[in-house]
């Protein structure tokens, strides 16, 4: 089996992929461009991916493939039904991040709650020490227990983000999808959570429903004063009508780890907004990546792979 693993640097370098049991080649890239993926996979059985793009028109060019794993949860990246068509199976990994991703919400949440990174920024400069006072007052501080946390997707994360929540004092609130008839138990309303929450988070999937769940219209039914959190797709958020919410202060504070476009533009209106928004977090798409969760995504890759190429075989 030939396996190329076309955008290596999607794992950090301190955590190797483990190379499968039976014999096989390994090549691997750095980066591959949407040029480069034809020519560099052509005499692939296996190939290996996280964000590659995989249309109908490039699988249709690479007879030899028989596996696109990848080295997420998401699939968007891979027309799934040209590549049922084509024969090509498509495997991806999940629960790798159960217990990263709800750290890093819980983090984003002290870190709005307490202010931390205005604190921080006013450390580079000499504001401290030029204070008047022992301590001064510029940013406001406001307790996590008590708060109402609406969750938006009750899937695993979503789960273990309420256990969390509920552990620190917070009162734990899941919606419903937007647009649903019938309310189920364990359920509030879509509409209903976005006003009654303080902080909201988002963890449901991306799909043509859910893309700009989070838009104009929906920011305007949260309080002046709440929170929104998305460490789960960028397309779950209209990103301009984040940005202009922030600035006109119509939510009290954001912070995402995923954008829409990923690197983002210089000119993304979320990252032009964070260079003076004070109540603005950005993290590049890391909370899912401590060594733990890394360490199991890429041994559930091999055993995908090894997995695969029995069943193949038999």
């Amino acid at each position: 089996m030939n396996i190329v693993f076309l955008d290596s640097t999607a794992i950090p370098n301190h955590i190797p992929v483990p190379r499968p049991s039976f014999q096989h080649t390994w090549i691997e890239y750095e980066h591959t461009s949407a040029e480069q993926t034809v020519e560099r996979a052509k005499n692939a059985d296996i190939v290996i991916t996280s964000k590659v793009l995989f249309s109908r028109e490039v699988m249709q060019q690479l007879p030899k493939l028989k596996l696109i794993a990848i080295t997420a949860t998401g699939t968007n990246n891979v027309d799934l039904v040209a590549a049922e068509e084509l024969g090509i199976t498509v495997k991806n990994v999940t629960g790798y991040s159960a217990v990263t991703v709800p750290e890093h919400v819980i983090g984003l949440i002290f870190a709005l709650k307490h202010s931390l990174m205005n604190w921080y920024k006013d450390q580079l400069t000499a504001k401290w020490a030029d204070s008047k006072q022992f301590c001064y007052f510029d940013y406001p501080i406001t307790d996590v227990r008590g708060a109402t946390l609406g969750v938006i997707g009750k899937g695993s994360i979503g789960s273990e983000i309420g256990k969390l929540a509920t552990a620190l004092g917070m009162k734990v609130i899941y919606a419903e999808r937007k647009g649903a008839t019938e309310i189920r138990d364990g359920y509030l309303p879509f509409e209903e959570v976005l006003q009654t929450a303080d902080i909201i988070t988002l963890h449901c999937p991306l799909t043509e429903q859910t893309t700009n769940l989070i838009n104009a219209d929906t920011l305007k039914l949260m309080k002046p004063t709440a929170y929104l959190i998305n460490t789960g797709r960028g397309p779950l958020i209209d990103e301009q009508a984040l940005a202009d919410a922030l600035i006109n202060k119509q939510i009290g504070a954001a912070a995402v780890d995923v954008l829409v476009k990923e690197p983002p533009e210089k000119d993304n209106p979320l990252i032009k907004a964070a260079t003076f928004l004070p109540n603005l977090i950005i993290t590049p798409h890391i909370a899912w990546a401590s060594d733990s969760a890394v360490t199991t995504l890429v041994n559930k890759v091999a055993q995908n792979i090894e997995d695969f190429v029995k069943e193949f075989h038999q």
